[in-house]
């Protein structure tokens, strides 16, 4: 199993730590365009390898792609990061060349490739790799949801005063603070769910601090986070890699599912060897419908700013 992470910055070497500790890869491979940063990335990552407990080899390179031959699965964190006050639909101009030049690169080592979009709006830089590539739609997966529903986990928990194990929680739509829609309806604790436990008031609260979520550490952090979004990928790559047929959010190609198309969103899917194997259509409320209706047309709205 060879993985590539396009992007050795926070958010892709985070990824890639995380990867090698699970120990179920052979080789992941950092790749970026600054001089000696994917190297030293990589040299620093292996020698943890003794003190953590990995057998994963971890190799980089300053822009040869002919290094990520034969990858299985590739994550494309490239582009500039959020910065204070800077929405991720403000990133679309420089990201969408980026996106678009990374993903061709790839395809052409590794044409059985499966892609992973972390790159922000991840919604859009999906969608415009499926307008670029042409893969089968199950071999591209926008990396949001997974985030998302984390972050969601982590508010539910807090405001629960309960462990983070007995929580559960998903988060569709959109991936941008506007267009995140938290399940609250389906939230559960120990699968009790959590509207026996807190108040109206409360679980407001929780679903709008898991929208501004990523906002909030930028603003704390001075740019974007990076240990649960390189966690987060690093659980999609897993449950690729290890045929686990697991549930996550994910950013998908949908046709017709949800009454939507054309649209790259985050939807629960089926992740296994072959990519997203199902994509899993559950019951809305009518509220949950209206807010995934207008979270869609936010994305459709972004999208139609590509040149594709």
């Amino acid at each position: 199993m060879k993985v590539t992470v396009v992007g050795a910055g926070a958010v892709g070497a985070s990824c890639a730590e995380y990867i090698a500790m699970k120990n179920f890869a052979a080789e992941v491979v950092l790749l970026d365009i600054k001089e000696g940063y994917a190297e030293g990335k990589a040299m620093d990552l292996m020698q943890t390898a003794s003190l953590n407990g990995f057998d994963t080899k971890i190799t980089g390179s300053t822009s040869d792609y002919s290094k990520t031959a034969g990858s299985d699965i590739a994550v494309i964190t490239s582009g500039i990061p959020r910065k204070p006050g800077m929405t991720r639909e403000e990133l679309i101009g420089i990201n969408a060349g980026i996106v678009k030049t990374v993903a061709t690169n790839l395809i052409e080592h590794s044409p059985e490739v499966t892609i992973i979009v972390v790159s922000n709006p991840m919604d859009t830089m999906t969608y415009l790799v499926h307008k670029a590539t042409g893969l089968p739609k199950n071999r591209i997966i926008g990396m949001g949801g997974a985030l998302d529903s984390a972050r969601f986990k982590y508010r539910l928990a807090e405001a629960l005063e309960a462990p983070i194990s007995d929580v559960d929680g998903m988060v569709i739509g959109g991936h941008s603070d506007t267009g995140m829609v938290p399940l609250i309806g389906h939230a559960t604790r120990n699968s009790v769910k959590v509207s026996e436990f807190l108040s109206e008031g409360k679980m407001n609260w929780v679903v709008e601090e898991t929208k501004v979520g990523g906002a909030t550490l930028t603003k704390l952090l001075g740019t974007s986070a990076w240990y649960a979004p390189g966690a987060a990928v690093s659980g999609l790559v897993q449950a690729i890699a290890c045929d686990q047929k697991k549930m996550f959010p994910c950013s998908t190609l949908l046709e017709g599912e949800y009454g939507l198309n054309d649209i790259c969103i985050g939807v629960p899917v089926i992740l296994g060897k072959g990519g997203i194997e199902k994509i899993v259509e559950i019951e809305l409320s009518d509220a949950e419908k209206a807010k995934m209706q207008e979270s869609a047309e936010g994305v459709k709205k972004t999208n139609g700013l590509l040149e594709v």
